[in-house]
């Protein structure tokens, strides 16, 4: 018989978007295909402790019996490709080879480019962007200036640090108002879900705003708000040659998609496809993967868009390496409308995910001197 595909779905992680990585992680290894693979969980504690048992995802969602889990780990060593586990003497000498890695991981330490570093140090194929792609799609600020850069529509912003501000508080909200008017969202750089994101109102607002972004990330942006804007969504999938789904519209039940909006309230509306003439979904789409490539992107993205009621103006807000995998969300909803349901999905991420690494091996990792000179 065929042996299956060892997947090694890793979630949890050091990141305030711990929760909703469990979530998705649930749904991934619900759906993965279990003739064809074999799935291996691998959670990452609030801490940074590395868990791999059958049990690891129920007990990461109970917060107990985590001790009673063996803690292995990956290590950056391409002869192991796999994951070693750790004893009360030692290491243990025998692994658990992967096959391929899912990062169900969420904001920093993983999808910020460190889990990537890791992966490709192991030499195990992965599923998504690479280090570079996953780093400047999780930095909103530096995002928004190669989007800039290429001619990509982008809101007005301002971006500064926590620590600039915090010397200068009244010099920055005077360049704020006087770059936009109200209102507008601050919003830590590095970071998902809708955390530390708030809209500000006023100045007051504005202030409290800055320093509940400030408890998350020392760089801190504000963008000015689109008056009667739609939220829309896009989904990329591939690798040099992307295709891009129906987009989506997202209808929230507060103000602004935040994150009792996204997960917990359970009251916002998807409209799938989005209700757009022709000629804008066609500019959405061809955005989506300008943005996909700008960024150097691979496997997946979601991109999210600003579409103006009245004259149909766009705007790129972000894109998210990592989109969440949630039952409830927009990524793999708006593949499943665009005639890939959410199990084959995972298919081609992981071939996609098999293709890069295959691709990247062939290039040459030595160079053969003409003297031995670094021996003198």
């Amino acid at each position: 018989m065929k042996r299956k595909i060892r997947v090694g779905v890793i979630f949890g992680g050091r990141s305030s978007e711990h929760e909703v990585s469990l979530v998705s992680a649930t749904s991934v290894i619900e759906a993965l295909d279990k003739d064809k693979y074999e799935v291996i969980p691998v959670g990452i504690t609030k801490q940074g402790k590395w868990l791999s048992s059958s049990q690891t995802l129920a007990l990461l969602k109970s917060g107990k019996g985590l001790d009673r889990v063996p803690e292995r780990v990956l290590l950056p060593d391409p002869t192991q490709k796999g994951l070693v586990e750790f004893r009360c003497n030692g290491m243990d000498s025998t692994n658990e080879p992967l096959d391929v890695v899912f990062p169900v991981l969420h904001g920093p330490y993983g999808e910020d480019g460190t889990i990537q570093g890791l992966l490709d140090l192991a030499n195990v194929p992965y599923v998504g962007a690479g280090v570079l792609g996953s780093a400047l799609g999780m930095d909103k600020v530096v995002q928004k200036q190669i989007f800039e850069r290429i001619g990509l529509p982008v809101t007005e912003y301002r971006a500064f640090l926590l620590k600039e501000y915090q010397r200068s508080p009244k010099m920055w909200v005077r360049e704020i108002e006087e770059a936009f008017s109200y209102p507008c969202f601050i919003k830590p750089a590095n970071l998902g879900s809708s955390v530390g994101i708030t809209k500000a109102h006023t100045r007051k607002e504005l202030q409290r705003g800055i320093v509940k972004a400030g408890r998350y990330d020392r760089k801190i942006l504000v963008e000015r708000g689109i008056e009667d804007a739609r939220e829309i969504e896009c989904s990329v999938l591939g690798n040099d040659d992307p295709r891009v789904s129906v987009p989506g519209e997202v209808i929230p039940s507060n103000e602004f998609y935040d994150y009792d909006a996204k997960y917990v309230d359970g009251k916002s509306q998807v409209i799938i496809p989005a209700d757009l003439p022709e000629k804008v979904t066609k500019k959405i789409q061809d955005l989506a993967v300008k943005a996909f490539k700008a960024i150097d992107c691979s496997g997946m993205a979601r991109v999210d868009f600003l579409v103006t009621r009245s004259r149909h103006e766009i705007y790129i807000c972000e894109l998210n390496t990592i989109p969440g995998f949630t039952s409830i969300s927009m990524y793999p909803k708006l593949w499943k409308a665009s005639g890939l349901p959410y199990s084959k999905l995972l298919d081609v991420l992981i071939e996609l995910a098999v293709e890069r690494h295959r691709e990247r091996n062939k290039f040459q990792t030595s160079f053969k001197t003409k003297s031995r000179w670094y021996k003198e």
